[in-house]
């Protein structure tokens, strides 16, 4: 039996782009398995990427795709997560942070010390 072969990075920021209930899913399935950390961070990018050029700022749409991540992703991308969010000024980047901290995954994932 063969495996299937890991998605490239544009398919994976295709779904980022659709983010309908099925691709959610597909992501969903690919947040699980540690060696597709890589694909799916460079997908965020080429997502976030493309919708820094794009002639009209979807900032809601980009909000709740921060929102969303944030709270599927496992711990262990928490931080790669918000590096991407920080990676660029752009407002894109700035309405995906925005959604990303109102997940509150970064907190979840690394608790602040209790003194």
């Amino acid at each position: 039996m063969t495996s299937a072969p890991f998605p490239d990075r544009e398919t994976i920021a295709a779904k980022f782009s659709a983010l309908g209930e099925q691709d959610k899913s597909y992501i969903a399935l690919l947040l699980e398995n540690p060696a597709q950390d890589d694909n799916v961070i460079e997908g965020l990018h080429r997502h976030l990427d493309e919708a820094a050029r794009a002639s009209f700022l979807h900032s809601l749409k980009l909000e709740n795709l921060g929102r969303w991540i944030g709270d599927a992703a496992p711990p262990r991308l928490q931080i790669r997560l918000m590096e991407a969010a920080k990676s660029s000024q752009h407002p894109a980047y700035a309405a995906f942070r925005a959604g990303l901290n109102v997940s509150g995954g970064l907190v979840k994932a690394y608790p602040p010390a209790a003194l």
